[in-house]
């Protein structure tokens, strides 16, 4: 901090400064913006939704129904996505009718 120099610049100059040099600042980190996280469920969690039984959920998994995520030694599955097979469940069920 030795190295400090004192310059007379009229503050509109000084505005116009700042507002560029926030501005780049914001679009480099507008690029590079971090992907959501992705939420995982437990098994339970997941059958519990979907209002059934850990065998059946067993079964769907296998059948490729829903698909689930081993993780170390567990199964988990994307929250999203089991949302998102309730709504083409629901989707089908009413064209059914």
């Amino acid at each position: 901090m030795n190295d400090l120099i004192f310059s007379q610049i009229p503050i509109n100059d000084l505005r116009v400064l700042i507002q560029e040099s926030v501005r780049e600042e914001m679009q480099k980190n507008s690029i590079s913006e971090p992907q959501p996280k992705t939420e995982f469920i437990t098994r339970q969690e997941t059958s519990s939704i979907l209002g059934i039984s850990l065998p059946t959920l067993n079964e769907w998994t296998k059948k490729g129904l829903i698909p689930g995520y081993r993780i170390s030694s567990r199964v988990r599955y994307k929250r999203a996505e089991i949302m998102e097979s309730l709504t083409k469940i629901n989707t089908l069920k009413y064209r059914r009718d």
